[in-house]
């Protein structure tokens, strides 16, 4: 079981992500769409869910439909720059927190040890 599922489509952003993870001791799955982010969700049950919204198989509707499913895991999304728009997407889509890629990177050994409480 992942304690942490991640959409991320971005290598580099996938090595930096599986690093951290590995150094906090959470258990880490990445998918690269959203239709492996709902498959895996259902199938893993993670503790909490990292949506890269700027990705580029459907990140918004993929948390559209974790909530449809059910999951109730948390859901942090993040993004490359200040668009507010996408970010109200994310938020009306069910996204608990979002924050730009910037702050993500700064605050992600925080975030992910939020799995392991």
């Amino acid at each position: 079981m992942a304690d942490v599922l991640a959409l991320v489509d971005d290598l580099f952003f996938q090595a930096k992500l599986a690093e951290t993870a590995r150094q906090a001791g959470v258990a880490l799955k990445m998918v690269s769409n959203g239709e492996a982010l709902v498959a895996t969700a259902a199938a893993e049950s993670p503790r909490l869910v990292l949506v890269d919204l700027n990705a580029r198989q459907g990140p918004i509707e993929a948390i559209e439909r974790l909530r449809l499913a059910g999951n109730a895991a948390p859901v942090i999304g993040f993004f490359s720059h200040v668009q507010t728009e996408l970010a109200e997407k994310a938020r009306s889509a069910g996204c608990e927190q979002v924050m730009p890629r910037s702050k993500f990177t700064a605050n992600l050994p925080e975030i992910l040890r939020q799995a392991k409480a």
